[in-house]
């Protein structure tokens, strides 16, 4: 047979497949960089427009609490207003009682007994007075017992002041204000 040197055609059928790999190889390579690329600035875009939603329902929380703020501040005031206008509503229910108590006081106070001082701590008012003999004394200590608007007289002392009269004698005396049932129901 004829001897043919197919070794230069191989060695360039070699050569020239080793091109061809070369140049898929760096298409793929470049292809691969393309679709890396592409995939990093899709992640960068999904974390740009998250935080973009993010930054915007932060300070959508932001308004909500500053309004939450200011609707306990209004409930605050509104508490504040509610119990001015219970303590308002109080006073104008119990201004009359004041007038009862003073009615009611001077009725129980007997001819020959005067009052020197009245003074009202809470419920309990202190007596003091001259009275013109100690039967006296002991009348208004009834009648105050009988009203329905005190309650426990207490004689703390009965001192002789002859400076006021022959029998005359100062007294010193506490009893306590109570509300009669049908005035405590109103």
């Amino acid at each position: 047979m004829a001897q043919i040197n197919l070794l230069p055609w191989r060695e360039e059928f070699r050569q020239e497949k080793k091109k061809e790999f070369l140049t898929q190889l760096a298409g793929v390579c470049i292809l691969a960089v393309g679709v890396a690329f592409l995939w990093v600035r899709s992640v960068d875009g999904s974390i740009q427009n998250q935080n973009a939603r993010n930054n915007k329902l932060q300070g959508e929380i932001n308004l909500l609490q500053k309004r939450v703020v200011e609707i306990q501040d209004l409930k605050k005031k509104r508490q504040q207003l509610l119990d001015r206008m219970k303590v308002i509503q109080d006073l104008e229910g119990k201004r009359s009682i004041i007038v009862h108590y003073f009615d009611e006081f001077a009725r129980a106070v007997p001819d020959g007994v005067f009052v020197t001082t009245l003074s009202k701590s809470g419920n309990r008012i202190s007596v003091e007075g001259v009275s013109e003999s100690n039967n006296r004394v002991s009348t208004f200590m009834r009648q105050l017992d009988e009203s329905p608007w005190f309650s426990d007289p207490n004689l703390r002392s009965v001192v002789a002041s002859p400076a006021d009269g022959e029998q005359a004698s100062r007294f010193k005396m506490d009893l306590m204000a109570v509300l009669p049932n049908a005035e405590a129901e109103e």
